[in-house]
């Protein structure tokens, strides 16, 4: 089996579109070993225990420094011999050990198509406040290695949406949502797995 590690901060609604892959035989020869989480109170870690699989809670409020807090990190994906580490929505800067440690082998979904509406503050739906306000015709997700900036490692998939007249915010987070984010993550899982990147 291929083992993968999700980090989350909320909902774990990408996370639930990989349990759902794997479940429907999309991605097979893949299992999460571990659902790390920078937040005691994320309902994705409602959805990893409800499927039995493992858990942790890495909040910066629980340790005296990012360095202990990235030391118990990487040791739990040591633990657990994971080979790809998925960032979903997870808002923690990956430190240089694991950066070093992982490297190739993390990858993060981002609500846009990067280059654009990328890097410092661009994350949930201030991401999607910015397309609307630069009011332009397409977004879309991207699947991209993680490296020490943010949001600048290269990209693997993109996907495109169209922003209608109508959309708010929070109707166009949505529509990327389920119409790239869900379909292009475990694409990308299926092709490390698979040896393809």
């Amino acid at each position: 089996m291929y083992k993968i590690a999700v980090l989350v901060s909320g909902g774990g609604t990408n996370l639930q579109a990989i349990i759902d892959s794997i479940e429907s035989g999309g991605l097979k020869g893949v299992e999460i070993v571990l659902v790390a989480s920078t937040n005691h109170n994320a309902y994705a870690l409602e959805r990893a225990k409800k499927q039995g699989i493992d858990t942790a809670v890495i909040a910066k409020k629980d340790f005296e420094s990012e360095v202990a807090r990235e030391a118990v990190l990487l040791q739990l994906l040591l633990d657990r011999q994971v080979q790809l580490v998925v960032l979903c929505g997870c808002l923690m800067i990956i430190g240089e050990n694991i950066v070093k440690s992982f490297e190739n082998r993390i990858i993060n979904v981002h609500p846009a198509l990067l280059p654009n509406f990328g890097g410092k503050g661009f994350h949930g739906l201030a991401v999607h406040e910015a397309v609307l306000a630069a009011g332009v015709s397409t977004t879309g997700a991207t699947i991209h290695f993680a490296d020490k900036g943010i949001d600048t490692g290269e990209i693997i998939l993109q996907k495109e949406v169209v922003v209608l007249p109508n959309d708010t915010p929070e109707i166009l987070q949505k529509r990327v949502m389920e119409d790239a984010e869900w379909q292009i993550l475990p694409q990308a899982i299926a092709m490390f797995a698979e040896g393809r990147l």
